[in-house]
């Protein structure tokens, strides 16, 4: 056996990546994973496989090693290369008998038979060193799984566990599962919101991003009849609404459940991605049904070959020989590895340049996209509001302006207020002292003193509401701002307007940059999907030069948007960051996670995380696809190639099984070497 391919196959897994947590609907992925469970023990826990498949590797090393010193006995090599059968052969051999008791002959099993067969015949380090792939690639694909049962409990634990429900005048605490439409909780300041239901008392900011992805927090404001009919629930405006797992800001509300727990947003968000990763993608199934008709043929094969003595004049031996060198022949161990060995090399390349890559399938899939979908908040936006202009009226100064803004904000928690006063304070260069007499108008603005003179900060509907009028030209100006995608907040000093302030999710410094260079490397379609309406969409698309921008979604409404995207291109991929983007990644083609910004539950559940969180790592990652996709065919016609020559060689008796072994050896250091040259890609 060649030096070199022990040592450049090592690191590798077998041709199950462990590609990724989920099995999502209609992903076209490649993911690892029998249909039984994988929940193995030993004496070192949940690590006892990984362990087991480290410490194969480690005797097949030291056997080797030790095969090339001279006046040592060969019983010395040998005795490390069986230690090396009984750990990287235990689970495997375990999960074979599983498999064979439920009628399923997979590679696996063929490559363990494989393993005893080049024992027979003495070759102990290429069965060492197959056992070896296989075991470290079951290992990790085990930790894959357990991965996603993770982020589906990250999922689910958005929504608390318990709520105060309110019974009367009294109040007590119960499980959520308790909860049914009609009840009426208290949400008590900067806790989560336990149910899906409208506001029927108080007035508060929340915090609805972990669900529908809006940039800023919603006012939220009780209904006129809190006795309304549930059935219309459904139809009230976003005011009145409030979902499980959001965050409830400064204010004590009272909210009316509508949904039962199991049905909530949350819930549904949990029910989507589940039902995504129980589905296996074309790709798996096309494995599976290649797996039950390979395995058994070979087997059949060998089989048969073994009692050839019976119809050819030649010894038992002879014929044992002949089928231990088919056998041989047949494993697909360059094949097992040409893959993997490709994937790993790509994997770390992209890691190199801050991007995660969870296996073999998005890496490939990635070089095929034809479309990607932007989630806006975090993806494409920075993800919080910033002071992006100060428009002074009436004869006021820019400077008078943000004073005011300044010390009256200074007294709001509300998250606008901070933008501004850390926007303000940045432009004045200087500190400013807070206002008094602080009076907050829920879902309107606030009331305080500055300098003997009363201050009103708010927006539009502030200043028309109890027969006020705001005037024509500035209820115009402030029009065209917000048609630009702005927040604005009016200014009135006594009964003088001196100045108009906005605030805006800016877009991020790379965003333009990194979809310029998505368009020249042939992605044909950009969409931005967002929970923030279609005003403030369009302005943010128009900007950063996205082809198309749909506002105002649901998690569901983004799912659909993907599968209509999926009908007119070939491969779509969907990037975002936060929990309401995880079940459209898990719809589409690749899953993509903006890593540091994004919540666990996308990271776990896209396929591909721009750790380093810049978009321009995209295409890098496009084109480094691209090159993999390359080198895995040329791994795959090489592989593939090999054993369709050795078979009828070994088959014929033209090829022994020296040939066979050096045959498959030279296509093993040929793939590898090959798959490496993706360590070397550049951008």
């Amino acid at each position: 056996m060649d030096k070199t391919s022990i040592e450049a196959g090592t690191p590798t897994s077998h041709e199950k990546e462990p590609a990724h947590d989920h099995k999502h609907a209609e992903h076209d992925h490649d993911h690892a994973g029998h249909d039984h469970a994988h929940s193995h023990g030993g004496p070192f826990g949940e690590k006892t496989e990984l362990i087991f498949a480290i410490i194969c590797g480690a005797l097949l090393a030291l056997g080797f090693g030790l095969s090339f010193i001279k006046n040592i006995s060969p019983f010395v090599p040998t005795g490390f290369y069986i230690g090396a059968y009984f750990f990287g052969g235990f689970y495997t051999t375990k999960e074979a008998v599983e498999g064979i008791s439920k009628g399923e002959f997979e590679i696996d099993f063929l490559m363990l038979v494989a393993a005893i067969g080049a024992a027979v015949l003495g070759e102990w380090a290429e069965g060492a060193l197959l056992l070896f792939l296989f075991s470290l690639g079951h290992s990790l694909e085990h930790y894959a799984m357990e991965k996603a049962r993770k982020s589906i409990a990250a999922l689910a634990g958005l929504a608390p566990k318990t709520a105060l429900l309110k019974t009367g005048e009294q109040v007590k605490e119960v499980g959520i599962d308790q909860l049914k439409p009609g009840d009426v909780v208290v949400v008590k300041p900067n806790s989560k919101i336990a149910a899906d239901g409208f506001v029927v008392a108080g007035n508060s900011s929340v915090n609805q991003s972990p669900i529908t992805g809006e940039s800023m927090p919603v006012d939220k404001l009780p209904v006129e009849n809190a006795n309304m009919d549930m059935a219309g629930a459904d139809k009230l405006e976003a005011k009145y609404k409030v979902f499980a797992g959001s965050i409830n800001g400064g204010g004590n509300l009272e909210v009316k459940v509508t949904r039962i727990a199991a049905d909530s947003t949350i819930a549904r968000l949990v029910k989507l991605v589940n039902e995504a990763q129980t589905q296996k993608s074309p790709t798996q199934n096309f494995t599976d049904k290649l797996q039950k008709y390979y395995v058994p043929a070979v087997l059949i094969l060998v089989v048969l070959l073994l009692f050839a003595f019976l119809v050819i004049d030649e010894p038992f031996s002879k014929s044992f020989y002949r089928a231990m060198a088919v056998l041989v022949a047949a494993s697909p161990c360059a094949l097992a590895i040409s893959t993997p060995s490709a994937v790993l090399s790509g994997v770390a390349r992209a890691a190199r340049a801050g991007v995660l890559v969870k296996g073999g399938k998005p890496l490939e899939e990635l070089g095929s996209l034809t479309a990607i979908a932007f989630d806006k908040t975090g993806t494409l936006t920075e993800g919080k509001p910033k002071l992006t202009g100060v428009y002074p009226l009436n004869g006021a100064s820019e400077e008078q302006v943000l004073e005011i803004a300044v010390a009256v904000e200074k007294l709001s928690d509300h998250p606008l207020a901070a933008a501004i006063v850390k926007g303000g304070t940045e432009k004045l260069k200087r500190d400013i002292a807070p206002a008094s007499g602080v009076e907050t108008i829920t879902g309107r603005g606030i009331r305080s003193q500055f300098n003997g003179t009363t201050i009103l900060i708010g927006n539009k509907e502030l200043f028309s509401e109890n027969g006020n009028t705001l005037p024509d030209e500035i209820r115009q100006k402030a029009q065209e701002l917000e048609q630009q995608g702005n927040t604005t907040m009016l200014i009135r000093q006594n009964d003088q307007y001196v100045g108009i302030v906005t605030l805006m999710d800016t877009p991020r410094t790379d965003a333009k940059e990194a979809l310029t260079e998505l368009g020249a490397g042939g992605i044909r379609k950009m969409v931005m999907l967002t929970g923030d309406n279609q005003q403030v969409a369009e302005a943010v698309a128009k900007q950063i030069g996205i082809t198309e921008a749909l506002g105002n979604l649901l998690p569901e409404q983004k799912i659909e948007a993907i599968e209509k995207l999926k009908t007119t291109e070939r491969k779509v991929a969907m990037v975002g960051d936060g929990v309401n983007d995880a079940p459209a990644m898990a719809k589409s083609t690749v899953g993509i996670a903006m890593g540091a910004a994004g919540s666990d539950v996308a990271l776990e559940t896209a396929d591909i995380a721009l750790m380093a969180d810049k978009l321009t790592n995209l295409s890098f990652a496009i084109g480094l696809s691209r090159k993999a996709h390359s080198i895995i065919r040329q791994n795959l016609i090489i592989s593939l190639g090999m054993v369709a020559i050795l078979i009828p060689l070994t088959l014929l008796g033209i090829a022994h099984m020296g040939p066979a072994v050096i045959g498959h050896e030279g296509s093993t250091v040929v793939v590898v070497f090959n798959a490496l040259r993706l360590l070397a890609y550049k951008r």
